[in-house]
């Protein structure tokens, strides 16, 4: 998507990989939320989730899942043997345990080069802050995992600094979301994430004209610190 002249090669660090299989991955409890791993036999939720227009629009297909079958296979790779390739979770009402959506890391080497979070949650519950509780409480578990220094392409924009070198690189988590998407850009937001690039593609809902792609950052060694977004960082 982005030229080889955009990006840079830079040292930095990122959760060791394999990442850890779902069966150690234990439930994590919010006000409202019970963030816990996905299992084969959330098929039947998570195909009713994948099939309301309005949240498939801003899926990277773009359109709801054909039958149910299909809505397994895009399961299957976030549960066993696939797992520790992924850090995706079931997002339930801690209220009933009903799972009402899908959220976390699911690349681990987005266009930017980092690793990618997003999430998805059915159409009816949007707008009651659902979302900024599951982002914060997810980064709060990606914080904590085990770290490797690594040396990774990416994005000259997307990293604090445009420079490679052996000087190490905050390390970053990468979001995106459409322009129109004004919802997701403020969980990230309140979230801590940072914009810090917009660029343009063919709208899937219409790829005869064009939409405005918001890159979003966060820094978890710097949240960690309890530092501000903009403290010893240069934004781009």
């Amino acid at each position: 998507m982005f030229p080889e002249s955009e990006r840079v090669s830079v040292k930095t660090t990122s959760p060791t990989r394999p990442l850890p299989p779902s069966s150690s991955r234990p439930a994590v409890t919010t006000e409202r939320l019970i963030i816990r791993a996905l299992v084969p036999e959330d098929a039947q939720a998570f195909h009713v989730l994948r099939t309301q227009a309005e949240v498939m629009a801003n899926s990277a297909i773009g359109r709801v899942d054909k039958d149910l079958e299909e809505t397994r296979s895009r399961l299957a790779a976030f549960v066993p043997p696939n797992d520790e390739n992924t850090f995706h979770f079931a997002i339930c009402l801690k209220e009933t345990g009903e799972m009402i959506g899908v959220g976390g890391c699911h690349n681990l080497s987005s266009v930017f080069g980092w690793p990618e979070l997003g999430y998805m949650l059915r159409e009816e519950l949007w707008g009651q802050g659902l979302a900024t509780e599951f982002v914060r409480a997810w980064l709060n578990m990606w914080c904590e995992l085990p770290r490797t220094v690594v040396q990774f392409d990416v994005h000259q924009k997307s990293a604090h600094s445009e420079h490679g070198g052996d000087e190490k690189t905050a390390e970053a988590v990468i979001a995106y979301t459409t322009a129109y998407n004004v919802g997701s850009q403020k969980v990230l937001e309140k979230s801590g994430f940072q914009h810090f690039l917009t660029w343009s593609v063919p709208d899937r809902r219409n790829p005869a004209v064009e939409v405005d792609l918001y890159g979003y950052r966060y820094f978890p060694n710097y949240h960690a610190a309890g530092k501000e977004m903009g403290d010893n960082v240069e934004a781009a």
